[in-house]
């Protein structure tokens, strides 16, 4: 097993994985920025390097900083968590040239599951079901008026580097398609440095439902269900829910045999989300996402499977210790994204934390960097923690959450637990009557959707 681990990433998710490090006896060395010189992750590792300074790009973006802090401090593997170089396949390759494990899947898939154009026909190659759509890259607007002739309106224009939303534009006739081709391509030119763009059919009210998988190096792998992430605003994801009100036992098992067979296909390996439009009983392949997700600990929780540990001890060449039969459902999870930002405008909230508290008790789990005296920097990803309840059903697990909220006090600097706290009670999601447009116009309000 692996002696020492580099974690490339800051935050919760670096915590996260330094704990699942210490519970394997692994030490860890943690990298950072001036910014983040007191957070709990440096402050928990076994070592530390600076990378540089409060700049994503100069610190946790800079490979070679990173590389550097790995071969001096003598690690073995790096795990990327999520975000920054996760999904790097330059960095993956690089890790590797020098010596290091990446903790993560091989360079080739995160290449090609990295591009939504090729992602999507290496889905269907593989069997995976996808939305009607464009046979790979659109390349002008008279192309995609011809396109979206052939799949039916509305359509979807969509970058074929990154996500986000950037890049994305809906078409509702054949008269919107130029103004949303040019938009699209520029949006993505600039976000991305690729103005590519494809094109899909507009779903009216799909459901956001992913599958989580495991592969080793051995041909063995296992899903280990569905997450429904369909509460989303800006196609940031800010609720996720595991098993999905939406689907059966059958959908579920259907769907997590033909995602387990493809990644036998293509060779997989390591942790690994394969993302699905869901609607009127079909999925639809969206993209896989080649790493650890935000949303991991609602799978943890009902399946009693550590994803990072699991990474772990695959990156070292272990096969995995249990079987698809051996893999079982218990309860219900969901988690709540918690970002210092007003729950209303959603403007980022930085600043020092002047007191916290977290909620406990059975079924409830805090992922959190967060401390009094703590301090938010206005450089990153507004989520400072995610709060995670697990109850014997979807009704338990909402009461325990309600009171979880109830409990969770983060002062010093706003954050959207209020807004947490108000969509849980909306009776639509009560209902698990929700799509992946319920939550923006959840937020409008009766006034602000008239007025669209």
């Amino acid at each position: 097993m692996f002696e020492k681990i580099l974690i490339a990433n800051r935050g919760e998710i670096a915590l996260r994985v330094l704990r699942a490090c210490r519970d394997m006896g692994i030490r860890t060395v943690a990298v950072h920025s001036t910014a983040d010189a007191e957070s709990m992750h440096v402050r928990l590792a076994d070592e530390s390097v600076c990378i540089g300074p409060p700049s994503g790009t100069e610190s946790y973006l800079n490979k070679a900083a990173v590389i550097s802090a790995a071969m001096v401090t003598n690690s073995d593997a790096i795990h990327p968590g999520y975000g920054f170089l996760s999904e790097n396949a330059d960095f993956a390759e690089m890790v590797e040239e020098h010596g290091i494990t990446f903790i993560g899947p091989t360079p080739e898939h995160i290449r090609v599951m990295g591009d939504k154009v090729q992602a999507k026909i290496a889905a269907q190659k593989a069997g995976i079901p996808v939305v009607p759509g464009s046979d790979g890259a659109v390349e002008s607007p008279e192309e995609a008026i011809k396109v979206g002739a052939e799949i039916g309106y509305p359509v979807l224009i969509k970058a074929s580097a990154g996500g986000g939303g950037r890049g994305m534009k809906v078409a509702e006739t054949a008269d919107d398609v130029v103004e949303a081709f040019k938009v699209a391509s520029g949006e993505a030119k600039s976000a991305f440095g690729n103005g590519e763009v494809y094109m899909e059919k507009y779903l009216s009210k799909p459901r956001h439902i992913e599958i989580q998988v495991l592969a080793d190096s051995h041909g063995n792998v296992v899903h280990l269900g569905e997450r429904d992430c369909s509460l989303q605003r800006k196609h940031q994801k800010v609720l996720e829910e595991s098993p999905s009100p939406a689907l059966n036992s059958s959908e579920r098992e259907r769907i997590g045999q033909v995602v387990c067979e493809a990644m036998r296909n293509i060779g997989y390996r390591n942790a690994g989300t394969v993302e699905f439009l869901y609607e009127n009983g079909e999925f639809y392949f969206i993209e896989m996402n080649t790493r650890l997700q935000v949303e991991h600990p609602v799978t943890e929780m009902v399946t009693g499977v550590d994803l990072v540990r699991e990474q772990i001890r695959i990156a070292n060449g272990a096969e995995l210790d249990f079987s698809q039969d051996e893999v079982s459902m218990s309860g219900h999870a969901i988690e709540c994204r918690i970002n210092a930002e007003d729950p209303v405008t959603f403007t980022p909230s930085p600043g020092q934390v002047t007191g916290y508290h977290m909620p406990g008790g059975l079924g409830v789990r805090v992922d959190s960097g967060l401390f009094s005296g703590a301090k938010i920097p206005p450089y990153y990803d507004s989520m400072v923690a995610k709060l995670i309840v697990h109850g014997r059903s979807r009704n338990e697990c909402l009461m325990r959450l309600r009171r979880a909220l109830s409990e969770y006090v983060i002062d010093g600097v706003t954050t959207t637990i209020p807004l947490h706290e108000k969509l849980i009670n909306a009776q639509d999601f009560i209902d698990g009557n929700y799509d992946i447009r319920w939550l923006e116009e959840f937020v409008l309000g009766d006034d602000q959707k008239a007025n669209r």
